[in-house]
């Protein structure tokens, strides 16, 4: 059944993560952390005009104090992560999202075989670089883009495909298909057409990888051992469905924030432009300011006190990293975006055993954006006419557009 014209999975998904509706969340998060670091919360306060999904309840447990945010996220025995297998293991299948340890690190410590400092380098080389450049020849002689369209939320999702091997003529339908997968809640039926959908797009791939194998993510998953047996092609599926959105959701947003702060701050702009050694601390700021991600849930295993509240077996917890990363009790002015602040680690990649595990790719992927953006368009600024540029949403932040205009090449 063909979709409706004006159909937009992208702007779909955006909408219901609140962006366009909520605008800033952190006063209310800083009210709930002056209250308290947890507090027991409707969830229809999380999820806005749209339904409760069906395994939600009524109330979560929203953790929003730095402190008690690490607690949870080191303490798996007690914090589980399985509520992910009635969620997002719907359409995934099952994934290192949901698992718990020891199974986790069995699982995790092959996916991080393509994550390495030599694989990081080559893709930066090989692959990174040559997305970034060929967008920004698209609008470099104009004076003028839209860096969300054109660069950031394309870029990221070319190089998470380009890693898993899939061919570039697949790229768009993969990004499409990777953003309906993680709408189950707003609409499961094509949530789960989407799942198919993907694996049948990696199943093209992945025989030919078992037969010869290329130096690509699929052909890693294809020939790595577990416990001296080859993975089975549907757990093959299930790790690449979670890579999908991993890889083009966040990053594009978290990219999307640095550039907002500084271009909404031309002075810090111009110091990174005049010292590219500013560069990793402007990263970890724009993490810390704007997190893309701003909460992720954890399932209580027993009854457990946590920050003075009493959280009862298998109730959801809500870790709001965003509302950690502006605790005033560990950052000073912890709502102003500064990259010369000193520098203190931040929650916005998680904590702990299930830490983000694609940060490093990221960062870099964030950095050779900037660097291109910084060499080949002088004088970038925020185009002076556009309306109210701003970060919006509130399960994903990001802003909706970046108007800016510079020196045509």
């Amino acid at each position: 059944m063909a979709e409706p014209a004006a159909y937009d999975p992208f702007d779909e998904f955006n909408r219901a993560q609140g962006m366009g509706r909520v605008r800033d969340p952190y006063p209310y998060f800083a009210e709930l952390r002056r209250k308290g670091p947890v507090h027991r919360v409707p969830v229809q306060r999380l999820v806005g005009d749209h339904p409760r999904p069906p395994t939600m309840p009524d109330h979560v447990y929203m953790v929003v104090g730095h402190d008690a945010v690490a607690q949870v996220l080191l303490d798996g025995a007690t914090f589980s992560s399985r509520v992910y297998a009635g969620t997002m293991g719907v359409v995934m299948g099952r994934t290192i999202l949901e698992m718990d340890e020891p199974e986790h690190a069995r699982f995790r410590g092959l996916l991080q075989k393509a994550f390495t400092k030599r694989a990081l380098d080559r893709w930066e080389r090989e692959l990174v670089r040559p997305v970034v450049h060929a967008l920004v020849d698209r609008f470099a002689e104009r004076g003028r883009a839209d860096l969300v369209r054109e660069l950031t939320f394309p870029f990221p999702v070319s190089v998470i495909a380009g890693m898993i091997g899939l061919d570039e003529r697949d790229h768009a339908e993969f990004h499409r298909l990777a953003v309906e997968l993680i709408s189950i809640a707003i609409d499961p039926l094509r949530g789960l057409r989407a799942s198919q959908s993907l694996r049948e797009l990696f199943a093209r791939v992945l025989a030919e990888r078992r037969r010869e194998p290329r130096d690509d993510l699929m052909s890693v998953l294809a020939h790595a051992e577990l416990d001296g047996t080859r993975l089975e092609d549907e757990a093959i599926y299930a790790f690449l469905r979670l890579l999908a959105p991993a890889g083009a959701e966040t990053t594009y947003r978290s990219s999307s924030n640095l550039l907002f702060g500084l271009l909404s701050h031309p002075e810090q702009l111009a110091a990174v432009r005049a010292d590219r050694a500013l560069l990793p601390q402007a990263i970890e700021e724009g993490l810390r300011w704007e997190a893309p991600l701003t909460s992720i849930m954890r399932t209580a295993t027993r009854d457990v006190v946590l920050g003075g509240v009493r959280i009862p077996r298998d109730a959801i917890i809500s870790v709001n990293l965003a509302a950690a990363n502006r605790d005033e009790t560990r950052y000073e002015r912890p709502d102003a975006f500064d990259i010369q602040r000193p520098q203190k680690p931040h929650l916005a990649f998680a904590f702990g055993a299930h830490r983000c595990l694609g940060m490093h790719l990221a960062r870099m992927e964030t950095a050779v954006a900037l660097n291109a953006l910084l060499e080949r368009l002088p004088n970038l600024r925020l185009d002076p006419d556009a309306a109210d540029v701003h970060v919006t949403g509130l399960t994903f932040r990001s802003p909706i557009a970046l108007p800016v205009v510079f020196d045509p090449a």
